[in-house]
C-alpha cells in the first residue's frame, strides 16, 4: 500500500501508525490510491505544525441580548478591560440582539461606531434564547470563542481563567455554578433538574453549567457541522466529547433590568435537554404500562376471589372504579404528554428552519457577510 511505502521511507518501518488526517488538515484532491497529498506529508513529518503566536490569535466574545439597555454598555466595558489587562490577544466582541423593544440596538450602534472590535447582529424577530446565541457562536471568527451573557450574571473577569486553561491545552473550558445569589428555592430546583437530566441522559452532562465558558476553534467548527435547527448547547458540549476544564464560580444576581426567562422558557429548555439526550421516558412509559397492567390484573383477581368467598358481605361499590378510572387516565395523559414532547422535537428537526434570520450586521467586513 502507498501508506506503508511512505511510512517506511519516513520512519524505516511500516509499524509506525500512519493515519489519514484530512479532517484536521482540511483540503487536498484525492490521490489515486485514496490518500490525500496532505495526509502523506502529515504522515512523513507529523511533528511539523503551524502554531500562531499569541499576538496573532483572535478571541471572540459572544453575548446574546434582549431588552438589555441597562447592561450592554457595562458588559462591553468589562470585557474590554479584561482584554486590555491580558494584552497578548486580539479580540472581538459580538453582540446578537433578539429584536429588542428598548434602546439596546441604539446603544450597540453607538458602541460599534466608536470601537471596531465590537460587532453586532440584529435579528429580524425574537428567535429565542436557544437559537440566537448558537447562531452568534458559529458566526464568530476567533481561534477561541467565549460565551458571556449580557446581563453580567456571567462575570467577565473569569475570561482570564478560561484563557489560562486554554493555553494549557484544553479545547473546552466551562464555568460551573458552585452557588448563586438567586433565590435558594430556585437554585435548588435547578440543581435537582441537572441531577435528574444527568441520570436520564445517555452521556455525562455537566451539572450546573449554563454554557458560560471558552470553546476552541476546533469545537466551534464541529458545532457548525451539526445540522440541528434547535440545538441544546449544554448537551452538545458533552456530546462532542473533548476534555473539559471546569472552573467553579459564584453567580451574582442580576444588577439591573428584568430577566426575560419565564416558566415556559425554562420548561422548554428542560424538556429539550431530556428529549435530545435520553430515551428513558419513552421506555419508562412501556415499563409502567406493563406494571400497571399487572397490578390491574392482580386487583381484578383479588376482587373476584373476595366476591366468591364473601358473596353477601363484600360489596364492590363505585369508589374503586372511579379511583381506578382517574388513576389510569392520569397515567395515560402523562405519557401521552411525554410522547408529544418527542414528536414535537422531531417536528422541529424535520422543518430545517434557520437558527435566525438576520435583519442587519454592523462592523462586519465584506468577507463575513
Amino acid at each position: 500500500m502507498l501508506e506503508n511505502l511512505f511510512c517506511e521511507i519516513a520512519f524505516g518501518t511500516t509499524q509506525h501508525r500512519c493515519e489519514p488526517r484530512s479532517y484536521l488538515l482540511g483540503v487536498g484532491g484525492p490521490h489515486p490510491e485514496g490518500y490525500h497529498l496532505e495526509q502523506i506529508s502529515a504522515c512523513i513529518a507529523p511533528s511539523v505544525t503551524t502554531v500562531k503566536p499569541a499576538g496573532e490569535k483572535l478571541i471572540s466574545v459572544v453575548s446574546g441580548c434582549f431588552n438589555e439597555e441597562e447592561n450592554v454598555r457595562e458588559c462591553y466595558e468589562q470585557v474590554k478591560k479584561v482584554f486590555q489587562e491580558i494584552g497578548r490577544y486580539r479580540y472581538e466582541h459580538l453582540f446578537i440582539d433578539n429584536a429588542s423593544k428598548d434602546k439596546t440596538v441604539a446603544i450597540l450602534r453607538e458602541i460599534a461606531a466608536k470601537d471596531k472590535n465590537v460587532k453586532v447582529i440584529v435579528n429580524a424577530r425574537n428567535f429565542g434564547h436557544i437559537r440566537s446565541p448558537h447562531h452568534a457562536m458559529v458566526n464568530a471568527r476567533g481561534d477561541a470563542v467565549i460565551s458571556v451573557v449580557s446581563d453580567l450574571q456571567d462575570p467577565p473577569e473569569l475570561i482570564k481563567e478560561f484563557i489560562k486553561k486554554w493555553e494549557e491545552g484544553y479545547l473546552v473550558v466551562i464555568a460551573v455554578k458552585a452557588d448563586s445569589d438567586e433565590s435558594p428555592l430556585f437554585f435548588a430546583i435547578r440543581k435537582l433538574y441537572y441531577e435528574i437530566v444527568s441520570r436520564l441522559a445517555e452521556i455525562d452532562l455537566n451539572k450546573n453549567a449554563t454554557g458560560f465558558g471558552l470553546y476552541d476553534r476546533r469545537f466551534v467548527d464541529i458545532l457548525n457541522e451539526i445540522d440541528d435547527p434547535y440545538p441544546y448547547f449544554r448537551g452538545l458540549v458533552s456530546e462532542i466529547g473533548f476534555p473539559i476544564a471546569k472552573i467553579p464560580y459564584h453567580q451574582p444576581a442580576r444588577r439591573r433590568g428584568i430577566t426575560s426567562n419565564n416558566f415556559y422558557r425554562l420548561y422548554d429548555m428542560a424538556m429539550l435537554g431530556i428529549t435530545n439526550h435520553s430515551k428513558v421516558p419513552l421506555r419508562l412509559a412501556t415499563m409502567v404500562g406493563f406494571a400497571v397492567s399487572f397490578l390491574s390484573l392482580c386487583v381484578a383477581v383479588g376482587y373476584l376471589v373476595f366476591k366468591l368467598l364473601y358473596w353477601d358481605k363484600f360489596s364492590l361499590g363505585l369508589a374503586p372504579l372511579e379511583i381506578g378510572l382517574f388513576f389510569f387516565g392520569s397515567v395515560q395523559l402523562f405519557f401521552i404528554g411525554i410522547l408529544g414532547e418527542y414528536i414535537g422535537a422531531i417536528h422541529t428537526q424535520v422543518q430545517k428552519r434557520p437558527h435566525v434570520v438576520e435583519l442587519e450586521r454592523i462592523n462586519f467586513d465584506k468577507e463575513s457577510l
